[in-house]
């Protein structure tokens, strides 16, 4: 396939093509002939789309040179496949019909601007999923970590008798927040293990557990200093995102005209469940990638 010449495959004939200048290469749309074969400027171009990649090693004044070389090689070849009949072959003739339609696939879908998408698209679709969506809350909370619940209880008890939990988280608490008072500043829900996060959620400003909190890293004493709701994620943010879910879009509205006006059957009853199933979850994962834009 053309992909998959590299520079290292190089025959004869393309070392000494490369010892020539780039103006070989007349004005006429027939830049060479293998047999009774032409190749065209088109031909050309198209094999540069393809492998043009492959000669980023080759100075660029003799890249278009290196390419047709490379080009002339894979003609030859192919003559003579044609002459031994392998196209005969029904995986090889499988293969073509496949290329074929992939490229008139990938035509299409450029023709039709599904591969692209403006500044202003994604702008509009930030601005749609920002008005949607509902800002998740977060808490400022600060923590003592401790060894084992007995020290938890006597901290509590310690703080309900009037004791300043800065003081004491900068005094008791094992965890790196200890210097700053406790202090892990704001978090949303779920950035926190599970009984951490559940416990600070359910507090109001200025509250505190009253039973201590147990994770795998120890045992807790939690006050929640603040809450507000998070501010949105910057348009450059989440812009990768967004376009990317765009372009999914376009793209499956593109295929879902033309499957619903050609119409695809399933001859074996397991293949279309499978597919089904298969369709199942990329609407999920679609539907996961909107979400996620705007969050």
């Amino acid at each position: 396939m053309l992909h998959r010449k590299r520079l290292g495959l190089f025959s004869a004939t393309a070392a000494l093509a490369l010892m020539t200048a780039a103006q070989v290469f007349a004005q006429s749309p027939v830049v060479a002939t293998v047999g009774e074969e032409e190749i065209t400027e088109a031909d050309l171009t198209a094999a540069q789309a393809e492998i043009g990649g492959d000669f980023e090693r080759v100075p660029e004044d003799q890249r278009r040179i290196a390419v047709l070389a490379a080009l002339i090689d894979i003609k030859v070849l192919a003559q003579a496949a044609e002459e031994a009949t392998l196209q005969d072959d029904a995986q090889i003739a499988a293969t073509i019909d496949f290329l074929r339609d992939r490229t008139l696939h990938n035509a299409y879908f450029a023709r039709e601007g599904v591969d692209t998408v403006t500044d202003e698209e994604l702008r509009a679709r930030y601005e749609q999923e920002i008005a949607a969506m509902e800002p998740p809350q977060e808490v400022r909370a600060r923590h003592i970590l401790l060894e084992t619940e007995d020290q938890a209880r006597t901290v509590i008890e310690e703080l309900q008798n009037g004791a300043d939990f800065a003081e004491l988280a900068t005094e008791k608490s094992t965890g790196p927040t200890a210097q700053n008072g406790g202090d892990l500043g704001f978090f949303a829900d779920g950035q926190m293990v599970p009984p951490f996060s559940e416990a600070a959620f359910a507090l109001e400003p200025g509250a505190i557990t009253e039973e201590p909190v147990q994770t795998q890293f120890g045992w807790h004493v939690i006050k929640v200093e603040e809450k507000r709701q998070a501010e949105p994620p910057a348009y450059e943010q989440v812009q990768e995102q967004i376009r990317r879910a765009v372009l999914q879009e376009k793209y499956v509205g593109l295929v879902g005209e033309a499957r619903e006006e050609l119409g695809v059957t399933y001859v074996d009853p397991a293949v279309k469940q499978q597919m089904d199933d298969l369709k199942a979850k990329a609407d999920a994962a679609a539907a996961e990638m909107r979400g996620g834009s705007s969050n």
